[in-house]
């Protein structure tokens, strides 16, 4: 944004410059109608000044070029500030030790209190106002060599912003804003006046002083409000100090935005507000402060609003009076008074200012120039005769000169910076080459060298001097606002704060002289009160506003039982804290319990399973001799119900509290039982096959290698397999209980540590394997006839075995706690209804509801069928 505005400005100020001609003549492109006032010399310096409060921009037709904007409301002090330049430039040319030989000249701008004006004003003084001259580079002398103002800090700003790339130095009497110190952005800006970070240590100098530690503040929105009120915040928090409320003054004087900001003055507990401000926002709201009579507040003024008369009213005084307010350094200027008195107006039209001053003092007109002022309905005529002496106005009250003093002290530094330029000595000199600058031609970046080394002390014994950012001493004197005789406000210079004094004397105060408008007691100091809850702490509010304290509660796992605790306290390892989070408390410890429903469930689901089992097993017995129980090798059946029983029962090492010894057993009897179980199933599809095999005359001897030894010693060597990955498991890391915090913070889960994860994984994997392989067999005999179609029930069977536990790892990787273990149980369970159902479920119909069919002439008669 800044860099933009920097472009634009740019291209700005080289349009309204001057342009080169084909003929090589240089010629100015347009005039600006400005109020001013000049005097020709042999270096020239421009000024900035706030003449008029208001300016009035005409209707844009865009038919035609708009006509130039005009100021309205002229300000007599303001106009005095342009004539202390003005007289200082006088008495420096008469002065034979400073410059001699040399002429100082000068032009001066009104810029109306508005940015546009301002800019234009700053360009003219930078493009100067010849027409054209004859130079091929367009070389030549620069029309100002330097720039003292703007006034404003917005408007230095976006100046600064473009005579920086020139390194045309510019002097600022009355630019606060601490953003100006940047060198980096603003490297050829001055000011003698300090910057609003000085000012606002000024402030709180005075708050610590009387133990002000509770405050309210009010800014407002231009720059010059929101960085004080950033540097003030930091530096308040730095002594202690709180802020209770921080608002903004709107720019538009919305009466709805005032009203809110009185509602919270009035609500607050705070007794004294501080108010970076200049007088045009800050009186729609001190209005409003005497309609509303809001009384008891302890007014802290900035220095743009601390010495402003429209304040100073009998209305405001039950209201303001006692008010205390940084102000610039007040100074003494010998002569001044007479010299304004001397001036006098002329009908050169560069020097419109004066004739426009002329008119608004005496409210005549001249017959021709200036605008016109109707008084009492006639039309005076301006004579130029008329007597100053006879006024008394702002313009000739030079009692309290603060902005007027800081002007005059710019002019004079620009003045010994060029004298210092002046006495360089060749080969001596400070720029390429040991060169001293052009005395007939010196370029303003010269200037910006001398003028950083500028070391002088005024008549009035002040220290001048600027430090590595372009700042000056900061030198402030408090004011003291108190009741006239007749009943008006008068202001005092109650003490100085210096922040060159020794340490411990910053701040000099004479308290007896201060007025205050509490019963003529200091006010008392408001402050933060607050207590905490138990099982909260008091914090420092990070956001605006900030009060002095907010009660956060304590994090999870932490207490407080005071009222006033600053920290929470963090509970034990197995302790957590109470719902009020005023006391530590055990920890819930969490497992799959069998009193819990989930728990009563899948133990129910368990017993169920294994009871079916027994039935089955019961149901073959009894049918052992039938063709159905025979055809389907008996044995091997027998084998695999009773290893599903295991893998039913193994559940209940699950559930409940981890111990020791379910932790170890859990998973080694889970383990085993389904390697029996699949090894079994294994050997049944492949003496399937065989069988198969040995009915056609090329595999007649197939059987003879699945006799029932060979099943029984391959299903046990399978299963001993598994037996050695347990025991190695459980020799080397072993499963044990173990309490974790890990999951939920607030409860302790019991659950049993694996122990080894490549143990748990082999373990995994070994069914894994197992279950792959029956599959693929039982898959690729899958179209064997009707009678021996077990492979059919095997495949399906294996199906849903394989669907289950694939789904397994990532449901209980992502489990927290004891759902994990809920999750390994439902595994178990599903794979193994799984296998009971889709392997004995068709049997035991036959057997049960369709004995008929349990014939051998019936399983043969399928077959034959089919053929």
């Amino acid at each position: 944004m800044r860099i933009t505005l920097k472009i634009c400005l740019y291209f700005l100020f080289n349009c309204i410059s001057a342009s080169v001609l084909s003929s090589g003549i240089c010629q100015l492109q347009g005039h600006f109608n400005l109020n001013g006032m000049f005097q020709d010399g042999d270096l020239i310096i421009g000024g900035l000044f706030e003449v008029h409060f208001l300016t009035v921009f005409p209707e844009l037709s865009f038919r035609k070029e708009p006509e130039p904007p005009y100021c309205e409301q002229f300000d007599m002090a303001s106009f005095q500030q342009a004539q202390t330049m003005v007289f200082a430039i006088d008495e420096i040319n008469k002065n034979p030790s400073l410059l001699p030989n040399i002429t100082l000249g000068y032009y001066l701008y009104d810029n109306c209190v508005k940015l546009g004006v301002a800019f234009r004003a700053a360009t003219a003084l930078v493009s100067g106002t010849e027409e054209s001259f004859s130079n091929v580079k367009c070389a030549g002398p620069p029309p100002v060599i330097a720039v003292v103002g703007d006034p404003g800090s917005t408007h230095s700003i976006a100046i600064s912003s473009v005579l920086g790339l020139f390194r045309v130095p510019m002097v600022s009497y009355f630019a606060t804003c601490s953003c100006l110190s940047d060198r980096e952005k603003y490297p050829s800006f001055f000011r003698t006046i300090p910057s609003d970070a000085f000012q606002v240590r000024a402030m709180v100098q005075i708050l610590k002083h009387f133990g002000w530690t509770w405050v309210g503040l009010l800014y407002s929105d231009d720059d010059y409000g929101f960085h004080a009120s950033q540097s003030f915040h930091q530096d308040v928090q730095l002594f202690g100090g709180c802020v209770d409320f921080s608002e903004m003054l709107p720019r538009d004087n919305n009466l709805r935005d005032i009203h809110n900001i009185l509602a919270v003055i009035q609500a607050s507990t705070a007794r004294v507000v501080v108010v970076f401000s200049t007088e045009a926002y800050l009186l729609p709201l001190m209005d409003e402060v005497a309609l509303q009579n809001v009384t008891g507040r302890q007014w802290i003024a900035s220095e743009a609003w601390a010495t402003s008369p429209v304040f100073h009213t009998q209305r405001l005084l039950p209201f303001l009076g006692g008010t205390l307010g940084i102000a610039i350094r007040r100074g003494e200027i010998q002569g001044l008074r007479e010299f304004l008195y001397c001036l006098r107006p002329d009908s050169n039209p560069r020097n419109n200012m004066v004739r426009i001053f002329w008119e608004n003092m005496f409210g005549c007109n001249f017959e021709t120039g200036g605008r016109k002022i109707e008084v009492e309905g006639e039309r005076k005529v301006c004579t130029g005769e008329e007597d100053l002496i006879s006024t008394d106005t702002p313009y000739t009250d030079v009692s309290e000169l603060r902005a007027s003093y800081n002007a005059y002290k710019a002019v004079y530094a620009l003045a010994y910076a060029l004298h210092d330029l002046m006495q360089c000595e060749e080969g001596k000199g400070p720029f390429s080459g040991n060169s001293c600058a052009d005395i007939i031609n010196p370029q303003p970046w010269q200037v910006v060298h001398y003028l950083q080394k500028v070391n002088f002390t005024t008549s009035f014994g002040d220290h001048v001097s600027f430090d590595e950012n372009g700042d000056a001493l900061a030198i402030y004197d408090v004011m003291n606002w108190q009741p006239n005789s007749d009943g008006a406000i008068r202001v005092s210079t109650v003490g100085v704060v210096n922040e060159g004094a020794t340490e411990g004397r910053v701040l000099t105060l004479d308290e007896d002289a201060i007025f205050w408008n509490f019963g003529n007691k200091k006010p008392p100091n408001s402050v933060c009160s607050e207590s905490c809850p138990p099982g909260t702490r008091r914090v420092r509010k990070k956001s605006l506003p900030i009060c002095c304290f907010d009660c956060l509660p304590c994090g999870d796992g932490e207490i407080s039982n005071t009222t006033d605790a600053i920290e929470c306290t963090l509970c034990p390892d197995e302790f957590w804290s109470n719902p009020s989070k005023d006391q530590c408390v055990p920890k819930e410890v969490e497992f799959l319990s069998y009193e819990e429903p989930l728990g009563i469930s899948l133990t129910t689901a368990s017993l169920l399973g294994s009871c079916f089992c027994a039935l089955v097993m019961v149901i073959f017995s009894h049918h052992r001799n039938t063709p159905v129980v025979r055809a389907n090798n008996s044995e091997l059946s027998f084998l695999v119900l009773l290893s599903l029983k295991l893998c039913f029962l193994c559940v209940l090492l699950f559930i409940g509290q981890p111990q020791l010894w379910t932790c170890q057993l859990r998973h080694a009897v889970f383990g085993i039982s389904f390697v029996l179980c699949v090894s079994s199933i294994l050997v049944k599809t492949m003496v399937v096959i065989a069988v198969f095999k040995s009915s056609r005359p090329e595999g007649k001897n197939a059987m003879k290698w699945f006799g029932t030894a060979q099943q029984r010693g391959t299903v046990m060597a399978l299963t001993a397999l598994q037996v050695v990955i347990c025991t190695v498991w459980l020799t080397t890391a072993s499963p044990t209980p173990y309490k974790n915090s890990q999951y939920i913070n607030s409860k302790i889960v019991y659950e049993c540590a694996i122990g080894s994860v490549a143990g748990f994984s082999m373990l995994l994997g070994y069914i894994g394997l197992l279950a792959a392989v029956s599959f693929l067999l039982a898959f690729l005999a899958r179209n064997l006839p009707d009678n021996f179609n077990e492979a059919k029930f095997i495949t399906f069977s294996m199906l849903i075995f394989c669907a289950v536990w694939i789904a397994f790892v990532p449901a209980y990787v992502s489990s927290p706690g004891k759902y994990a273990v809920a999750v390994e149980i439902f595994a178990i369970l599903a794979s193994s209804f799984g296998l009971l159902v889709a392997i004995f479920a068709p049997k035991c119909y036959i057997i049960l509801l369709h004995p008929e069919r349990n014939t051998k002439k019936a399983i043969m008669g399928r077959a034959t069928q089919k053929k």
